[in-house]
């Protein structure tokens, strides 16, 4: 997967490695090879790629279940074959090697064409390889390393194109004209790895696993439309249409290693509709996008990363130097850690990496640490307080003693008294107008760096000003760094004309203080 320059992802959630490693083994194309390494042994026959001979495909086929006449089935055993191989699951001698053992790639293709038929001397032999043991045997880890094996191999694949393709590609000497395909590996491998990037995307964002599968033609859309295009034009549906069916086939190779859940395109609606009208489906205007119902989008194909899926994507994403955090990393780091990285997660995520936190520490000193990395007159300095703030929520009357330490802090001060006032805790000192003014910039500052300028904004704005006459006469005195950037949000967003014009005089004045 190519590594370009992109933010920080939003964590994923993932299952414990234990139970990623039930879904490897599960994954109805990992087993097949699983089971035909099993099988392999003193009467496998291998061609010089690697590949099972063609005379034995179908006994391969049976022993997987398949009906060994059915031209699926020995095709289904050949590509299993080819994951065993390059897993390392089975390992071959191919008939160039002279006798010599060694694991050698199984190729591609469909796996109909293989050795010799004939003589032993032309043919390699196949064994069950070292790793098979750790199926049964192996880590959850070493599991889920040989499923990242086999799905380089299916990604491989998929990248290929399909048979007819090829063969109407063939030149008059039986070569393959690459220029008439109009295939180049390096850069349908890079199509498949974007796509498959967007999807990882659009699910941590919070927009597939929490909210349905991903329309195909939205994802192809994604990959084709630019997002600065208007109305698209006749050309670029086209080629949105096009990707839509290659991304068909695509998944339809995918989804047997376990990496997506996919509801093809319906057969029907691809003789019904034009090129257009499967593009349209991924814009705006689009069957997704009008109220259509579900049964009407999912004619289009929908598909969703599984969390093997994620697990695998993400795996491919570290591989590539992009930063793609999980949930649950930050257990073993200190509060100065955590409070950073979780200032850029979406709420739900820094929630559920903060719980991970505090469950491995006793409650008092996790609450003083959390405390003390929430310090600082930074930039970043508003965001960690208001993820302090979100991560002293739960906490309990054990936190108490932490927390009334910090009362004359003047960047804690106001946190303390909001957290103690809302258990109703007894004595807690009214704050002075310099701390109440100081805690209004910063919890503005906290709103416009986690979330930008959102509809509640302007809401709060007037909530924590209205009770305070004269607050923009005092306002731009406030000793905050951010305190001249909240009065130009607040000239920009206030509901209240007039505010929002005191706002504007007040910020010109916090300028002029700071110079």
């Amino acid at each position: 997967m190519s590594a370009e320059p992109h933010p920080t992802l939003p964590p994923v959630r993932l299952p414990s490695d234990a139970e990623l490693a039930r879904d490897a083994l599960g994954a109805p194309l990992f087993a097949r090879a699983v089971r035909l390494a099993r099988w392999a042994g003193p009467h496998t026959r291998v061609g010089a790629g690697g590949e099972l001979a063609a005379a034995q495909l179908p006994e391969a086929a049976a022993a997987l279940g398949f009906d060994p006449a059915d031209e699926e089935g020995t095709a289904l055993a050949g590509q299993a074959w080819r994951v065993a191989v390059d897993t390392g699951l089975v390992d071959v001698t191919e008939p160039d090697e002279g006798g010599a053992g060694g694991a050698g790639g199984a190729g591609g293709g469909d796996g109909a064409a293989g050795g010799d038929e004939g003589g032993d001397e032309e043919s390699g032999t196949a064994a069950p390889g070292e790793d098979l043991a750790l199926v049964t045997g192996g880590a959850p880890g070493e599991v889920l390393d040989l499923w990242l094996a086999a799905l380089d191999t299916v990604l491989a694949d998929a990248a290929v194109p399909d048979l007819d393709d090829l063969v109407d590609a063939l030149d008059a000497g039986g070569e393959i004209d690459f220029d008439r395909l109009d295939w180049n590996p390096g850069r349908e491998a890079d199509f498949l790895d974007g796509v498959l990037a967007n999807l990882y995307l659009l699910t941590v964002s919070g927009h597939g696993a929490s909210e349905g599968p991903i329309p195909l033609p939205v994802l192809a859309a994604s990959m084709v439309i630019p997002e600065d295009m208007g109305e698209p034009t006749d050309a670029v549906l086209e080629q949105v249409s096009d990707a839509m069916m290659r991304l068909d086939d695509q998944f339809r190779q995918l989804e047997p290693i376990g990496l997506v859940e996919f509801r093809p395109v319906d057969e029907a609606l691809m003789a019904e509709a034009d090129d257009e009208e499967l593009a349209s489906a991924g814009s705006a205007s689009g069957p997704a996008a009008d109220g259509a119902d579900d049964e009407d989008v999912s004619r289009y194909g929908l598909v969703r990363l599984t969390p093997l899926g994620l697990y695998g994507i993400r795996a491919r994403m570290l591989e590539a130097g992009v930063t793609a955090p999980a949930v649950g990393e930050l257990a073993d780091k200190g509060a100065d850690a955590l409070l950073d990285a979780v200032s850029g997660y979406p709420e739900g995520a820094a929630q559920a990496e903060i719980e991970q936190w505090l469950a491995g520490r006793a409650p008092r000193e996790a609450v003083a640490e959390l405390l003390a990395a929430a310090r600082g007159a930074d930039e970043g300095g508003p965001l960690r307080r208001l993820r302090c703030q979100q991560a002293l929520a739960p906490a309990g009357p054990e936190a108490e003693p932490a927390v009334r330490a910090v009362l004359d802090d003047p960047e804690l001060g106001g946190l303390a008294r909001v957290w103690l006032s809302e258990r109703g805790a007894a004595d807690v000192p009214a704050p002075d107008e310099a701390m109440v003014f100081w805690l209004t910039v910063d919890t503005i500052a906290a709103q416009l760096a986690a979330d930008g300028e959102t509809e509640e904004l302007p809401l709060l704005m007037r909530s924590l000003t209205e009770h305070h006459t004269g607050f923009f006469d005092q306002a731009w005195r406030v000793d905050h760094p951010a305190t001249a950037y909240v009065l130009e949000a607040m000239g920009r967003m206030h509901p209240d004309k007039k505010a929002a014009k005191e706002a504007r005089k007040a910020a010109f004045k916090a300028r002029s203080r700071q110079a």
